[in-house]
C-alpha cells in the first residue's frame, strides 16, 4: 500500500476508525459518501457487515478531491 504523506501541522486531517462501503478492498481513496466515522475500533468492527461490503478500517481525511468532493484516504483494513 501506498504511503499517504501527512500533515503534521493540520488540525483538520486525521487518522479514524471507520466502515467504508466498499464493494472490492483494490481502491486507496473513498468518497466521504462511502465512509462512517466511529468514535472507536470496537465501534467499527461492531458495526461492520462483510456480507453487505461494510468493511472496518483506519482512514485518514477529509480532503479535497481535485474535483471539489470530500475523500478519505485508506490507512489500513482492519479486517
Amino acid at each position: 500500500m501506498p504511503e499517504i504523506i501527512k500533515d503534521p501541522a493540520s488540525t483538520s486531517l486525521q487518522n479514524h476508525f471507520a466502515v467504508i462501503m466498499a464493494p472490492r478492498k483494490s481502491r486507496k481513496r473513498f468518497p466521504a459518501g462511502c465512509v462512517t466515522i466511529y468514535d472507536s475500533e470496537q465501534d467499527a468492527l461492531v458495526a461492520s457487515d462483510h456480507q453487505n461490503k461494510l468493511i472496518p478500517a483506519v482512514v485518514y481525511g477529509p480532503s479535497k478531491s481535485s474535483e471539489g468532493t470530500q475523500i478519505y484516504y485508506l490507512v489500513r483494513w482492519m479486517s
